[in-house]
């Protein structure tokens, strides 16, 4: 029998706001972070959901896209994850977690806003894994800037190539290779739907991930592949720090929300799990929200 946890009030699992200012240069690491995000690292446990699984994630040395490694670790899956030069100490960290979880760590480092790129990760991670079954299109760009004076045309390029040019290349050149019952999910953003004023390039991206989901599933139903998203709120991860917000934003941070703070990535993990899984075999073309009870969909 497998023990079922003390229940906790769900508002008091994490920290609460006041934050303290913690600026870091883009992309930003996850382990320079006060209070350090909850990966999963100590809590997350698994119960062989993906066992033998050959799992890609891109972003995957911290925020959400590591709490999905390391729970895809724990539930038996092999796991190989990019990630850019810089954030080579957080990777280590994740080769680590996959490793300690008894499965195979494939770490990939590279910029996604490349086309050759893109297309030679999916090739080195099908190589290496033995296949590919799972694929995760979760690293993104967020950067504000007040005014559309302020936004520059390299920053919306950039913001575009990392958030939808890469999950179209890095899902072209993978779903060749995926045999039916793989599953593909991207990252989207509750910005999707209802998109902050400092945020305009990211938003309109995050918009164009739930598009591209609902249309890739219907392509791709009849190879047995299902397409879903994960549209997250306020989560705290690097992505915020380093320039995803103002700092005076940081600070309070989650705060808006019903749960008075905002979400650790532990906490979303199952959901893609789930989505992973054989479990959601009836789910394709989805958007599953975790916005600490701020849904705008």
């Amino acid at each position: 029998m497998i023990a079922q946890p003390e229940l906790k009030d769900p508002k008091d699992l994490h920290p609460k706001p006041d934050f303290p200012r913690q600026p870091q240069e883009r992309p930003g690491l996850a382990q320079d972070m006060t209070p350090t995000p909850d990966h999963g690292e100590e809590s997350y446990k698994g119960y062989g959901r993906l066992k033998g699984r050959k799992a890609l994630v891109t972003g995957g040395d911290s925020g959400i896209g590591r709490a999905a490694v390391i729970a895809f670790a724990r539930e038996g899956a092999d796991v190989a994850f990019n990630y850019l030069e810089s954030e080579s100490e957080d990777a280590k960290q994740v080769v680590k977690l996959i490793e300690d979880a008894g499965r195979k760590a494939v770490a990939l480092p590279g910029d996604i806003a490349d086309e050759e790129f893109c297309k030679k990760l999916v090739a080195d991670a099908h190589e290496a894994l033995g296949g590919l079954d799972i694929l995760v299109n979760n690293a993104g760009r967020q950067t504000f800037q007040k005014t559309i004076d302020e936004l520059t045309t390299e920053q919306f390029d950039n913001t575009f190539k990392v958030n939808v040019y890469a999950p179209f290349w890095i899902s072209k050149a993978a779903i060749p290779l995926m045999p039916p019952g793989s599953t593909i999910i991207n990252t989207a953003s509750s910005q999707s739907f209802s998109p902050s004023a400092m945020l305009l390039d990211y938003a309109q991206t995050k918009a164009c991930n739930v598009t591209f989901t609902k249309a890739l599933a219907q392509q791709v139903m009849d190879k047995g592949i299902r397409v879903n998203a994960v549209a997250p709120g306020p989560f705290w991860t690097a992505l915020q720090s380093s320039g995803g917000q103002p700092q005076d934003n940081v600070t309070e941070f989650g705060s808006s929300t019903l749960f008075d703070r905002p979400g650790q990535p532990v906490e979303i993990a199952p959901i893609y799990v789930l989505l992973a899984s054989q479990d959601s075999s009836y789910m394709t073309g989805e958007v599953v929200g975790a916005t600490g009870g701020k849904t705008p969909y």
